[in-house]
Order: C-alpha cells, then structure tokens, then sequence
C-alpha cells in the first residue's frame, strides 16, 4: 500500500507538472502593440492619419479571464489533487471541490500571465480632432509628448506607429 502512495504522488506531481506547462503556453495571447497585426489584417488596406502625440500615460491591459486553458487545466489538476484525498465519498466529494478549487485557481493564473503594460496615446489630429487609443508597450518604449506619429485605422482596430 505504501508502494502505491508512493507511485500516485509521482503521478500526481507529474500531472500537476504537464497541466501547468499547457497552462502557461497556452495563455500566450496575441500582441497589443502598434506592430502587431493578426493574419487576417495583413495585405489590407488601412486609413492613414497623421498627427501630434499630446501625452502617453502607463496602463495596465487586463490578462485574459475568459479562456478555457487556465480554468480546464486547474480544474484537471485540482481534480485529480483531490481524488488522492479520503476514501469513497470522501474522495468524490474532494474530487469535485479540487476541480472547483483548481478551475478558480487556474483561471487566475492565466489572468496574471496574460497581463499586458500598455500605454494610454492621447493625439491630435491635424484637423484639431483629439483621440486617445490604449495598445501595448513595445520593448518599454513609450511614445512623447510632441512626436509626429500616424494613427493608422482599419476595421475598427486603431494603432499609433511612427
């Protein structure tokens, strides 16, 4: 019996350790930054703005809350965590409270991987018109104050570049 305590904890830190590897690879999310464009956007056409940054303030983008990785591995995970736990009902019942616990617990994590350091770019555009447009920080550089940028619009996705 000792033997097979032994084996399930190797199975289970195993497990645990391939559900928080999906966990983390799959909580990439695609980029925020002015030059990042998704598949579909590429080869199409855009509207051109120019205009005058006015200021650039420090945000933080929110990580994804809604993605099934996260809360599907937590819950694998605290599931079979708690399936070690009691015996007959006991380890039923610690079952489903482990997915319950590890599906949370998951989708946190994913939410905090997936947290982005944007930048608030309020503009003016060459009419006078005022934007403001929040995208991902680039390498830490943040636009000034003063510099000559184009907003660049297609499809209702907006980007600030240079």
């Amino acid at each position: 019996m000792t033997l097979f305590k032994k084996n399930m904890r190797g199975v289970l830190l195993g497990t645990v350790t391939v559900a928080m590897a999906l966990v983390l690879s799959g909580c990439s999310t695609p980029g925020l930054t002015g030059k990042t464009y998704t598949y579909s956007e590429a080869r199409q056409v855009q509207t051109v703005r120019y205009a005058t940054v006015l200021s650039a303030t420090p945000v933080i983008i929110e990580g994804r809350k809604d993605g099934i990785v996260g809360t599907g591995a937590g819950a694998i995970v605290g599931g079979i965590a708690g399936s070690t736990l009691g015996g007959g009902k006991g380890s039923s019942i610690a079952t489903v409270l482990g997915a319950v616990a590890g599906g949370a617990a998951g989708q946190a994590i994913e939410g905090n991987v997936t947290r982005k350091q944007g930048q608030e770019i309020t503009v003016r555009l060459s009419n006078n018109e005022i934007l403001s447009i929040v995208q991902e920080v680039e390498n830490g550089s943040y636009f000034r104050a003063g510099e000559q940028v184009r907003i660049l619009n297609r499809g209702g996705v907006t980007r600030v570049v240079y």
